[in-house]
């Protein structure tokens, strides 16, 4: 089959739709689709993380954020059978919207993958309060089938009410993780030099964009949770993974704490090296604070690699974490019980150690990507 996979995001940049996309492509390449991934071109690319993908980087006209004008997309997806459109992306699931009868006519159907609502701040909050009431029950509307990556979130997103309306339309399919990657393994002596974290310190480790797009990721919440544990009388230290315009921000917070020196921001990290940073962790913590956060693709990979995982309690995000199972669940914007949650599991390692036997036995039974592939390539025959 002939599937084009449209992303606001694509590797090298740091975000779970993007790698979200770069996974599908690769797990349905395996059962023999051709595959072509349409994204903006936001800046020049150096080099391909991912050279075996047909990737097609197209100059915007117009570009904020992560949202992109692209006008020749809609031209580049006839001939194609399926559109896999990964949501949100303004600027081009408009540009679908508008051509989806040309493109229905010419054989096409559209699969529009749901990864979140969009939330924002200032303005944009505005924007995209008016966005979410006028132009995406349209968008949804042109779309054959939609995706959810948990109908937990669905219920309680922006789209509910068109869930309740046409349940038929929607699918669950979970985001998920290379589970033959992410492993667990012992810490690497020659990581721990490099970010001079001793063998006898507890690791909390977040994963993470710290660009402005993801400000709801809530980092400045487990560094002031990170705060309330100076005087444990285990050592510790904070490392945060990722790259963005907030890192500084977040820096200065961790100084004017004074954990400035248990603090190591690596960062960007290829996802090659993903794995390495997972298996330095002794637990792994995703502290978002509003429903922009829908999943976290970070819980699964630190999960998959045997982790204990401390999450906020949203919608969707509590599919993935089992409370007092494979992890705990806390209160969003709370770092007393973030820190909390943390503490617990940094001192009772033997608890620690079950939640994350439990986790990597829940991403084999649900989230490895090559099942996730088998039902991706299921709807699409349904649909044709």
């Amino acid at each position: 089959m002939k599937i084009a996979i449209v992303t606001s995001t694509f590797p090298p940049y740091a975000g779970g739709i993007g790698n979200v996309a770069a996974y599908n492509a690769k797990a349905l390449i395996k059962l023999g689709h051709q595959v072509t991934i349409f994204t903006p071109e936001y800046a020049p690319i150096k080099q391909e993380e991912l050279p075996d993908l047909n990737i097609r980087r197209l100059k915007p006209l117009i570009k904020y954020g992560n949202a992109a004008f692209t006008p020749g997309l809609a031209g580049l997806l006839k001939g194609f059978e399926i559109i896999h459109l990964h949501y949100p992306y303004f600027g081009g699931a408009e540009l679908i919207w508008l051509h989806a009868k040309k493109l229905k006519k010419s054989g096409a159907k559209i699969v529009l993958h749901y990864h979140m609502d969009v939330v924002g701040q200032g303005l944009l909050k505005f924007f995209f309060g008016v966005h979410n009431r006028i132009i995406l029950p349209r968008i949804i509307r042109r779309a054959d089938k939609v995706i959810v990556t948990s109908l937990d979130y669905a219920q309680h997103s922006n789209i509910a009410g068109l869930l309740t309306k046409s349940p038929q339309k929607f699918i669950e399919v979970p985001n998920g993780v290379d589970s033959q990657k992410f492993l667990p393994s012992p810490k690497n002596p020659e990581l721990l030099s490099r970010h001079q974290i001793e063998l006898d310190e507890s690791v909390v480790l977040f994963v993470g964009g710290l660009d402005k797009a993801h400000y709801f990721k809530g980092v400045e919440y487990l560094i002031e949770a990170m705060s309330r544990l100076k005087q444990a009388a285990y050592k510790w230290k904070l490392v945060v993974v990722g790259a963005g315009e907030l890192k500084k921000h977040y820096a200065d917070l961790a100084g004017q704490l004074l954990i400035d020196y248990k603090t190591i921001f690596t960062g960007y990290v290829a996802n090659s090296d993903l794995p390495q940073y997972y298996n330095l962790a002794d637990v792994v913590v995703l502290p978002s604070i509003d429903k922009s956060e829908a999943f976290g693709l970070t819980l699964v990979e630190g999960m998959s690699c045997a982790k204990p995982v401390v999450a906020t309690n949203l919608a969707g995000v509590r599919s993935v974490v089992s409370d007092k199972i494979n992890g705990y669940l806390v209160k969003p914007k709370d770092p007393d019980d973030l820190a909390t949650k943390i503490n617990y599991l940094l001192v009772n390692q033997g608890v620690a150690k079950q939640f994350g036997l439990e986790g990597r036995n829940k991403v084999e039974q649900n989230y490895d990507w090559d099942k996730i592939g088998q039902q991706l390539d299921a709807l699409y025959r349904s649909l044709t």
